[in-house]
């Protein structure tokens, strides 16, 4: 497609895209300050993406007045530092906070824990348990004596601080980091930890209602009566992120990106590069909501400059094997390894390892292909490159090449290399065979055949794909 097409798609689209935010803008409801309850849903492990949208969404309940915030709770977890923001959300919400632990069968597991018991109203769904919030390393094994004992302490003194804000249970809570204690919901209850069991939603607010919360504002009676109540959804960006969230899209789109800039370099049009920096863009934006490695993401961009090199040299070699190894051995390490994660306490975030198998064999199996189609016609041949004339054409040996060297074409100077095995002196006359990237040229002393003789399925398969590209 011509330039200007493009030109023309990408106006259309920031066109749509201003309009519907402009339209978004005008439709929207108008919203009375006070008149509503705003309800939150945490589902999942606890992470960054879940702190960013436990924060905008209290943020525009407290601006709004709310008359009630209820966050309905259901995770196993997650990493420490998110926690500690989440606390601190509610804790300075000026609107007040109930975080119901629900629906039955749901769980506020370790981090669920810190969570929970901050709230100005802690709340449980029968059938639901808290607590075990002992503090473990990523993979799920016990801390160091040392270090854990570190850890430890910071944890209960943490848990205690929440505890003796929001007068619960200190000695309870304490065990549930001490001994790793669980409680049920009848038992979280009966020992001070919970305010109240709920069925559902409405028993919820009908228990509520009345009750006083101690806030950054000052005491609030809370009057639930006849309020409705209005979801707070994640954002359209929120999602993507929790989508982006996943180590394993995190990191297929890295691979998937560093194979799409190499092949940039044997193509005529950007679409390769294009795609290949906004899969690594994402990749990126991945990574700052996920515990990286970065010796791993080193690893992986490392791996595209030695397959490059492996196209310009002569023979499939030490460059090509060696990116494949960089690549394969960043993948295990991309979220994890001696250099990972400071914090004990981030959650175990594995690649699959047939992801990882699956991925090594398409970046080689790749990049051999780019090689025979680069080497079989030349780069610029395959893919229409302003030097596919100078295949066929005599050279001069400027060096020797032995295989690799200078030689002179057309009164320009080039980079050559031969086949292994093949040798001639300075002076020797030669012909070019194919060039590649326009850099460097692959020349014989062998005569140009006078026809075409019967061609491997390789590289009949090779023509095929350098005339599509021509097209």
């Amino acid at each position: 497609m011509a330039k200007h097409g493009w030109r023309a798609i990408g106006l259309l689209l920031l066109a749509l895209g201003l309009g519907s935010l402009l339209l978004s803008h005008w439709v929207a409801p108008t919203q009375a300050k006070g008149d509503y309850i705003g309800l939150v849903r945490v589902d999942g492990p606890i992470d960054e993406v879940s702190s960013r949208y436990l924060s905008r969404a209290v943020g525009k309940a407290e601006n709004d007045e709310a008359v009630l915030i209820v966050v309905e709770l259901d995770t196993p977890g997650g990493r420490l530092d998110s926690t500690r923001d989440m606390v601190e959300t509610i804790l300075e919400s000026r609107s007040p906070v109930a975080v119901y632990v629900s629906p039955s069968g749901a769980q506020a597991a370790s981090a669920g824990t810190f969570i929970t018991v901050a709230a100005n109203f802690a709340v449980m769904a029968p059938a639901t348990n808290i607590g075990a919030a002992s503090p473990i390393s990523g993979s799920g094994e016990d801390l160091p004596d040392t270090l854990g004992r570190k850890v430890n302490e910071d944890t209960r003194a943490f848990i205690r601080a929440i505890s003796e804000q929001r007068n619960r249970n200190a000695e309870a809570l304490e065990d549930t980091v001490t001994y790793a204690r669980a409680y049920s919901s009848s038992e979280a209850l009966e020992i001070g930890i919970i305010d109240f069991i709920a069925t559902d939603l409405d028993d919820l607010l009908a228990q509520v209602h009345g009750r006083t919360a101690q806030t950054p504002a000052g005491p609030v009676v809370v009057n639930t009566e006849g309020i409705r109540v209005r979801e707070i959804k994640q954002s359209l960006l929120e999602r993507f992120l929790a989508i982006l969230a996943d180590p394993n899209i995190s990191f297929t789109l890295m691979s998937l990106g560093t194979f799409a800039l190499i092949a940039e370099f044997y193509t005529s049009f950007f679409g390769p590069g294009i795609a290949g920096i906004i899969m690594l863009a994402l990749a990126f934006v991945s990574f700052g909501v996920l515990p990286v490695n970065w010796v791993g993401v080193a690893l992986i961009l490392i791996s595209m400059p030695l397959f490059y090199l492996e196209m310009e040299v002569a023979g499939l070699g030490a460059f090509g094997i060696g990116g494949l190894a960089s690549f394969v051995i960043g993948a295990f390490l991309l979220f994890g390894g001696f250099f990972g994660s400071s914090n004990p306490l981030d959650p175990t975030i594995d690649i699959s390892l047939w992801l990882i198998i699956v991925m090594a064999l398409v970046m080689g199996s790749g990049v051999l292909t780019l090689y025979y189609l680069v080497r079989e016609g030349g780069s610029s041949d395959a893919f229409g490159g302003t030097d596919s004339g100078l295949v066929g054409a005599a050279a001069t040996a400027l060096s020797d090449l032995n295989p690799t060297g200078r030689v002179l074409v057309r009164d320009r100077e080039f980079s050559a290399t031969m086949e292994e095995g093949q040798r001639v002196r300075a002076g020797a006359n030669v012909h070019v065979v194919a060039v590649y990237s326009g850099r460097t040229l692959k020349v014989s002393d062998v005569p140009p055949p006078t026809a075409r003789g019967a061609r491997r399925p390789f590289v009949a398969f090779a023509t095929i794909i350098r005339q599509a590209f021509r097209r």
